[in-house]
Parts: C-alpha cells; sequence; structure tokens
C-alpha cells in the first residue's frame, strides 16, 4: 500500500499487461436473503463470463437489500480480511479464480458491531486474491421531494481512505453510488492515475431518473476517464425501487454501453485504455491545479 499525502490509499498489484478490457456490468434485484442474491449473481456472472468478460462489477449492496435493521444484521457477517471469515467474500473470491477474471464486488454489507456496517467495495484478482477494499466515503443522508427520506449514517460507518485498485496497466478509482455526488474524490483519483472510475450503485427511481446519467457523464469528461457503473434495478422486495440503467461510459463522456431498464441483465464492452491518453491529451484539466481564495462582495 502507498498512501499518499491527501489520503488517497493506493494499492499497487501488477498482474496483468494489456491494451484492452472487456468489462462487464451485472445489474441486479437483490432482496434480504443473502443466498438468493448469491445464486442470482453467479448466474449472471456466468453469462458474462460466455461473453469473454475479464472485468466483472456488481452493484452497491450485491449481497443483500434490506432496510429492516433487524433482518440486516441478522444476515450480514464481519470481514476480518480472510475469506473464511464471511460466505459473500468467500463466494466472490471462488467466482474469481473458478473463472479467471477481476470480480469487482461493487459493494456489500459488512458487519464492525451489532449497531454499525461498512458499506465496502472488493476487488478480487484472478487468482481470487483481493487485491483492493474500499469503505464508502459519503453516506447517503437525505430528504427527497416525493417525502422519501435516507439516513445511511444510522446504520453504516463511513470509511476514511479514497482507493485507486490496480489491475496490470488499469488503475481502478474505487467509488459507491452516493460519492458520484462530490467530484472532488473523482479528480483526486484519476490524478493519482485512475483511468477507470467505478461508481456501483443503487440509485433510487426518482434520482436515477433526474441525475444518473448526467452525474456519470460529468464524472467522465471532467477526469478524461472510464466511467463503470452497475446497478441495482427495479422494485426490491424490502420495499424499495432503485433505477437500474447501468452505464459504461468513455472518456470523452459518450455512453457506449446501457441496460435500458431495470431488470436483472448483464452489459458487456470493450474497454481501450489509449482512449484514455487521448482524451486527457486534448483537453490537459488535470494538470492544472490552482491555489486561489474566495472572495466575497457586499452589494449593499
Amino acid at each position: 500500500m502507498i498512501y499518499l499525502p491527501w489520503n488517497l490509499q493506493v494499492n499497487l498489484m501488477q498482474c496483468w499487461k494489456a491494451e484492452w478490457m472487456r468489462a462487464a456490468c451485472i445489474q441486479m434485484r437483490s432482496g434480504t436473503q443473502v443466498d438468493e442474491n448469491l445464486s442470482q449473481l453467479a448466474e449472471l456472472v456466468n453469462q458474462a463470463v460466455d461473453r469473454g468478460a475479464d472485468y466483472i462489477q456488481t452493484p452497491e449492496m450485491t449481497s443483500i437489500l434490506a432496510q429492516d435493521r433487524k433482518t440486516l444484521f441478522s444476515q450480514i457477517e464481519a470481514d476480518d480480511g480472510t475469506v473464511q471469515s464471511n460466505q459473500t467474500i468467500s463466494f466472490a473470491a471462488d467466482l474469481a479464480k473458478q473463472h479467471g477474471i477481476w470480480l469487482h464486488l461493487g459493494s456489500i454489507a459488512v458487519k464492525l458491531s451489532n449497531s454499525k456496517a461498512a458499506n465496502r467495495a472488493l476487488l478480487y484478482s484472478p487468482a481470487g486474491k483481493r487485491v483492493a477494499v474500499y469503505d464508502k466515503l459519503h453516506m447517503f443522508d437525505v430528504d427527497l421531494p416525493n417525502n422519501e427520506s435516507w439516513r445511511e449514517s444510522s446504520v453504516y460507518q463511513a470509511g476514511e481512505k479514497a482507493v485507486i485498485g490496480t489491475t496490470g496497466e488499469y488503475n481502478l478509482g474505487l467509488s459507491i453510488c452516493y460519492d458520484l455526488r462530490f467530484p472532488g474524490l473523482y479528480r483526486r483519483l484519476a490524478q493519482a492515475g485512475a483511468q477507470i472510475l467505478t461508481c456501483p450503485a443503487a440509485f433510487t427511481r426518482q434520482t436515477g431518473e433526474a441525475h444518473w446519467h448526467s452525474l456519470l457523464r460529468a464524472r467522465a469528461i471532467e477526469n478524461g476517464a472510464f466511467v463503470i457503473a452497475a446497478a441495482q434495478g427495479g422494485q426490491h422486495p424490502d420495499g424499495r425501487q432503485t433505477f437500474g440503467h447501468s452505464l459504461i461510459i468513455n472518456p470523452w463522456g459518450e455512453i457506449i454501453g446501457e441496460l435500458d431498464h431495470d431488470r436483472p441483465d448483464i452489459l458487456v464492452c470493450d474497454i481501450d485504455l489509449a482512449q484514455v491518453e487521448k482524451a486527457r491529451s486534448r483537453i490537459p484539466s488535470l494538470s492544472i491545479i490552482r491555489e486561489y481564495d474566495t472572495v466575497e462582495f457586499n452589494c449593499e
């Protein structure tokens, strides 16, 4: 691990080099039972592998979506860094090794105590080895216009580090869902070398319809980076509705792949690393770092 001055954690694992990556988004409709969700995950991963994917990203809360605290904590487990400690983690590591793929668990709920959990992303190598872990930085505490309210901080403990996971020549900047509304995080990841920004999510239907496409395209354009965003979609057993529409966007801000619905499905696209350098050479904004003051004028 390398710790940068501004608290960005970079995990460097030089494993393979390639000009292209075939990336897949797994779109799910996770419920309140971990076993059922993992079965759905395995089926969709198998389909993505059959289509040649070597990097597969799953959505936020892959293993369980449960608003009820008692239900959530009865299903989730701790994570001590070993595959044996957690059913979902063991399952994901085995899937990655079995298929020889990079498997990015967009996030799972990990028990920290009897009252707090982490919203945690994990990246596994084709050998089934954990190479990056990221805890969601920004908690979704909002009151929406349709009287829908969320207080993620009441259950989840916010992370403290930004993280890059490296797969050969590809540096993946990790984020989760609500992080998308904080562009400074993505700028730091890009300036630290991330060519692909990831945003697995469980966007609400209301916020997804309003902002999902615009925010993801903006993060790609601002940073000259690919954006890969696997999503939850549809009406979930716990009562929530999520937007779906998993997306892959190129560094020029163009949508190169989308699941234009909210059903469980897979999206597969080829990623050409050369496009990142091309976009950043056209508009070299990442190299411009200016310090400046903010001045307030009083018109009275």
